[in-house]
């Protein structure tokens, strides 16, 4: 029994040991990546912008499953994307394409874009890790993530590109980090995990297409105002995400 127990040990340490070295590069371009690019991209670009944004890494999934795996999205996802990523686009410009090129918000929403591609490729590889339940995923990639995000900011910081806050500095903003931490981070991802579990991974995501709504109305109750235009856009990206999403559900109800 004891030879039993150590022989099976052993080959799940040998098969950890085999994963964990591609499971923390997968850790570093998502917890890296996405939140070193979509943090510097907000320095320049608006929030609901990001939002917009983020709400297309759903698409932009069912894009990098076609060109990584070959599995055409049906002709319906397809024209859900490009209506999606027209109204990122009628977001991002106003209506006008000289727009772009106005106070570096291109620049913020490029970063932001290649944040929400680092979470993207992030999730790609499930199939890779076939029998590592999500919490060893999370442990395998996030530690890596972690060092990772910790190496950067002493690099810049080395560097002259950032400062060290201040204990007064870090206090100051000690209930927003707070809300961070708690919300978005340990109830935000406990949430959505349950979701998934209860609802369904695309009911789930459908309800991920409240965010821009979310972010929106956020920015308004702050005394933001929004061009006709840009609620427009807002509204053709969550209306093509939110029947690409009742479509799949169609779908996968049919016998």
């Amino acid at each position: 029994m004891w030879l039993g127990i150590a022989i099976a040990s052993w080959g799940a340490l040998c098969s950890i040991a085999k994963r964990s070295l591609p499971a923390a590069v997968y850790g570093l371009i998502g917890f890296c990546g996405f939140n070193i690019l979509v943090w510097l991209g907000l320095a320049f670009t608006r929030p609901e912008h990001a939002a917009i944004i983020m709400a297309l890494q759903t698409p932009m999934t069912a894009i990098a499953i076609w060109l990584t795996r070959g599995l055409r999205p049906a002709s319906f996802t397809i024209g859900c994307i490009a209506a999606a990523i027209g109204g990122v686009l009628v977001v991002v410009t106003k209506g006008n394409l000289a727009h772009v090129f106005e106070g570096g918000t291109l620049i913020g929403d490029l970063l932001v874009l290649l944040g929400a591609v680092s979470w993207v490729i992030y999730t790609m590889p499930g199939h890779h890790f076939s029998g590592w339940s999500p919490p060893r995923m999370t442990v395998f990639t996030c530690i890596p993530g972690a060092i990772g995000l910790v190496a950067i900011n002493a690099f810049t910081i080395a560097s002259g590109y950032s400062v060290l806050p201040t204990f007064d500095q870090v206090w100051s903003v000690k209930w927003q980090l707070a809300y961070f931490v708690v919300f978005t981070v340990v109830l935000g991802v406990l949430g959505f995990n349950n979701g998934v579990k209860y609802l369904g991974a695309l009911n789930a995501m459908l309800m991920l297409n409240l965010i821009p709504i979310i972010v929106f109305a956020i920015e308004a109750w702050l005394g933001c105002s929004f061009a006709a235009i840009e609620i427009g856009g807002a509204a053709i990206v969550i209306g093509a995400l939110a029947a690409n999403n009742l479509y799949l559900r169609r779908s996968a109800q049919r016998p």
